[in-house]
């Protein structure tokens, strides 16, 4: 008889074993990056977070003999369910042992959980939604994940898939190098010069004197440019708020740019340092010290991720995206940048994979979202 329990995480106790069990699954994976504490905790709703103002979260731990062996959450995202006028639960923050029942035992408990509250579909990992971190690395595990990306160990999409979950979109971080640049094709700057003409675009950095207000406006764009894409739902404005706060630390302006027509803010890119490598060194603690050593002497990060690359709808297709990187690359070349990912970009998002493809940069990692339905009959 198993002696496997699969609990809903209630005590102080079952909290710091969820939360703690990561670190003790990757101890001998080189390739793991600690999250940052404090963060963690918000998102796992163990500490106040403003998601949680219009979701609900309940995590499992999976334990044997005692000692924690997976564990795991189910997230009813409200606003995700008015956007899509569906009835979806997603599961996220997913860790398991190499072992099929425990895997099962987990997602039977958040599958359990959904269906006493009407829910018979299920999307994820999400942590804890599309805006966040999300996905399940498939492909690319001899690597460390650049900042706010997912890890997992490669035995992990068969445990979900076993259980019975389908793919329903791929996410790819495309890869580039400075010295890729030389051999770029022509015709993307000519675009690029076309649409600075056609449009008479004002372009400019984020803007040191109004920092705050600036990084609230990037984010903004991004839940404008992001209204169709597939499975998006916008961030709240006390999301918006508390990311804001959170970025300004990590932001450099010089790695950003916004491009304005006729006095309004139709598109915004901006790119976040890889501090990964640091918070492996301050095993995701800022306090005492781990913040200084994590934003002190930034031009020593080489590596960049373009986390976003927002247009407004009405002129997504007019090749704003390719002049906002056009305007970035100098500026990130002075900063001492030598490569950059671009990440995350959806399967079904045709124009930017097309971009990128053409503009020479490769795909280094792929991401998995996964659906599972209830059948009829069986809910």
């Amino acid at each position: 008889m198993s002696n496997l329990i699969v609990k809903p995480v209630q005590t102080r106790k079952e909290k710091s074993q969820l939360f703690k069990f990561p670190w003790k699954l990757y101890r001998d994976d080189p390739n793991w990056i600690p999250p940052l504490r404090t963060a963690q905790l918000e998102l796992l709703n163990y500490k106040p977070h403003p998601f949680y103002g219009h979701a609900e979260i309940q995590t499992f731990l999976a334990l044997r003999d005692g000692q924690p062996c997976g564990r795991v959450a189910g997230i009813i995202n409200h606003i995700h369910n008015e956007h899509h006028k569906e009835q979806r639960g997603f599961f996220g923050f997913f860790e398991c042992v190499d072992n099929q029942e425990v895997a099962n035992g987990l997602f039977d408990a958040v599958r359990d959980w959904f269906a006493q509250r009407d829910i018979t579909m299920i999307r994820g990992p999400v942590n804890p939604s599309l805006n966040y971190e999300c996905g399940l690395l498939i492909d690319g595990f001899d690597s460390p994940p650049t900042f706010m990306m997912t890890y997992n160990p490669p035995y992990y999409p068969t445990l979900i898939e076993n259980w019975g979950f389908s793919k329903v979109q791929d996410m790819y971080a495309f890869w580039g190098h400075v010295d890729m640049l030389a051999t770029q094709d022509k015709k993307l700057r000519f675009i690029a010069d076309e649409v600075r003409r056609r449009f008479n675009l004002q372009m400019r950095p984020l803007d040191r004197s109004r920092f705050a207000e600036d990084v609230r406006m990037f984010l903004d764009i991004y839940n404008r440019a992001m209204e169709g894409t597939w499975g998006f739902a916008p961030m709240s404005e006390g999301e918006i708020d508390h990311m804001s706060a959170g970025l300004k630390h990590l932001i450099v302006p010089e790695l950003t740019a916004k491009a304005d027509v006729d006095g309004k803010t139709v598109g915004a890119v901006f790119g976040l340092l890889d501090y990964n490598p640091r918070i492996r060194r301050i095993n995701g603690r800022l306090f005492p010290f781990g913040f200084m050593r994590l934003l002190i002497n930034k031009k020593a990060i080489k590596r960049v991720r373009i986390l976003s690359t927002n247009v407004v709808p009405e002129f997504q297709k007019w090749g704003l995206g390719l002049v906002l990187l056009d305007e970035l690359v100098p500026k990130a070349l002075e900063f001492g940048i030598e490569e950059g990912e671009f990440s995350w970009v959806l399967e079904s998002n045709h124009l930017s994979y097309a971009s990128l493809k053409r503009g020479g940069a490769k795909i280094i990692k792929t991401y998995r979202l996964y659906d599972w339905e209830a059948e009829p009959g069986n809910e």
